[in-house]
């Protein structure tokens, strides 16, 4: 496997430029997700690793070389996309060993890597079949198979799994951390899905018009998001945001709840406070009312729309409630789990609780 590194990168198309000088660092052997919407940039990065986007400033290294000027073929990483990329008349074996066929491989090194490869993602009773009768799952192992002969030194994964139906991505999901694990790969994944970044990656790097807006472990982004985008990015259902003030002796939220969290800040200074919807307690003595506007039972836990204060609010709970939207509830805070941003910035803001 191999270290890849990210220094300063910018793409620009013509005048429009699209990224804008993003490093990141790699290790050997880790497993890192770009993530962030649409047009973000992760998937032109992604190409741009792989030799099929020139990079306009910057330096990318694989394995300390220097590889902007690079051919694909010569970068030694292997690449599974969103659409299999699958030859239709070639059997599952044949398209595992195509790469390897090109290459000037003997058949029987050629077999036994295939074989290799698809008893680890366990395609051995399918390798006579074509690609149209095997499931979306089995096409994208097959995919992932025809990467893994080539042991190449970097997996690069883009948007492997938005094809696939809700159940599949989760079986895929276990099964492509099962194999980082098994191989010991290096990977560099790219998903608009924070779920699939959060459940997958040691590393993930949050990614915004072009920009690094944050790079940590999944628990790392969700505990200590370091400015508004990520905070409303990571985390299924989002954070709540409310405005809030800072006071003498602590910080007042949505003008109505005292808080006495320290931040050194001026009284009056206009702050946003976030709070994570499992960290909001209803119906305890001492809140403050709101309105239910809508009730979402899944089973394991509720999820509980509000109206408070002229703002919504989402809470997550593992009570059953027997409400319904127009009932009154009471919301506390939990202080110590409460996140604060400068308004105009929207940096994350330290701070202690009193």
């Amino acid at each position: 496997m191999a270290t890849v590194t990210i220094r300063d990168v910018a793409k620009s198309y013509g005048s429009a430029k699209v990224m804008h000088g993003v490093s990141i660092s790699i290790e050997d052997g880790q497993f890192v997700i770009l993530v962030g919407p649409s047009g973000c940039g992760k998937s032109t990065l992604l190409r741009m690793i792989a030799g099929l986007e020139t990079v306009t400033a910057g330096d990318i290294e694989i394995d300390g070389r220097r590889v902007n000027d690079a051919e694909p073929k010569d970068r030694d990483i292997a690449m599974v996309f969103q659409n299999y990329a699958l030859y239709p008349q070639m059997t599952v074996a044949q398209n595992m060993g195509f790469a390897l066929e090109l290459a000037g491989r003997k058949k029987a090194e050629i077999a036994a890597e295939v074989q290799k490869a698809a008893e680890i993602l366990s395609l051995t009773p399918l390798l006579g079949r074509r690609p149209g009768q095997l499931s979306g799952g089995q096409r994208q192992r097959v995919a992932m198979g025809r990467a893994i002969v080539r042991h190449p030194k970097v997996f690069l994964f883009d948007e492997p799994l938005s094809n696939l139906d809700a159940k599949l991505r989760v079986q895929m999901r276990a099964e492509i951390k099962a194999l980082h694990r098994r191989l010991n790969a290096t990977i560099v994944y790219v998903t608009h899905d924070q779920i699939e970044a959060m459940t997958m990656a040691d590393k993930i790097v949050v990614l915004n018009a072009g920009r690094v807006e944050q790079i940590g472990s999944p628990l790392e982004l969700y505990d200590h998001p370091s400015n508004l985008f990520v905070a409303g990015f990571i985390g299924s259902p989002a954070m709540n945001i409310l405005p809030a003030a800072a006071e003498a002796d602590g910080v007042r939220v949505a003008g109505m709840i005292a808080l006495p969290v320290s931040t050194a800040l001026p009284a009056g200074t206009a702050l946003l406070y976030g709070i994570r919807p499992e960290h909001i307690v209803l119906g305890e003595e001492g809140g403050v009312e709101a309105e239910i506007t809508v009730v979402e039972p899944t089973g394991a836990d509720t999820h509980v729309g509000l109206r408070f204060a002229g703002h919504d609010l989402t809470v997550v709970t593992k009570d059953r409630l027997a409400v319904g939207p127009g009932d009154q509830v009471t919301v506390s805070l939990c202080s110590d789990r409460g996140h604060l941003f400068d308004a105009a910035t929207g940096q994350r803001i330290i701070a202690q609780a009193g």
